[in-house]
């Protein structure tokens, strides 16, 4: 009886139909309003579930595949992400190309953002979970390893690994 009257409860609480209308929220806040600014190629798919920022700010060419889970985050003023042509992101990957600086006697929230573009090239493949930080440009021809935390820029051809990722050896 404890069980019926507790699932009644459950059923009628309205406090789970307003979760609803938060998820709702989130969703066209993360992926659905920002999705209509970004400029996007012919064959390119994005996941449901992709998490966009500043989408004004994101250029993504064409063939390209985004996963689940994936955040790009370009910068609020002048900090774009810009992925080339072929390219594919494993899910649960995190590009920014916004950070925090790090003066001593001010709090991180308070600091001013440092925005610098985010670039990708053609013919690349970045593996699930790989962090790439603003400023990083990857080349033509990388593969990216799954992990990896990519703090500085990577030559054409290579496939890197690592935290923070170097390069392991050149693509043939």
């Amino acid at each position: 009886m404890k069980r019926l009257v507790d699932a009644l409860l459950s059923i009628l609480d309205p406090r789970n139909y307003l979760h609803a209308f938060r998820l709702i929220h989130f969703y066209g806040y993360s992926h659905v309003q920002p999705k209509r600014k970004i400029e996007s190629g012919p064959g390119t798919l994005l996941s449901p579930n992709v998490s966009l920022r500043n989408g004004s700010n994101i250029k993504i060419g064409k063939d390209c595949h985004i996963g689940e889970r994936v955040c790009l985050w370009a910068g609020d003023s002048h900090g774009k992400i810009i992925i080339g042509n072929n390219v594919s992101i494993a899910p649960g990957s995190f590009i920014t190309a916004s950070d925090y600086q790090f003066r001593k006697g001010i709090k991180f929230r308070e600091q001013p953002k440092k925005d610098m573009d985010v670039i990708l090239g053609d013919d690349i493949w970045i593996g699930t979970g790989v962090t790439i930080t603003a400023g990083v440009e990857i080349g033509t021809g990388c593969i990216v390893a799954a992990g990896a935390v990519v703090t500085r820029s990577l030559p054409q051809n290579s496939i890197a690994g690592g935290v923070p990722a170097r390069v392991i050896k050149e693509r043939v």
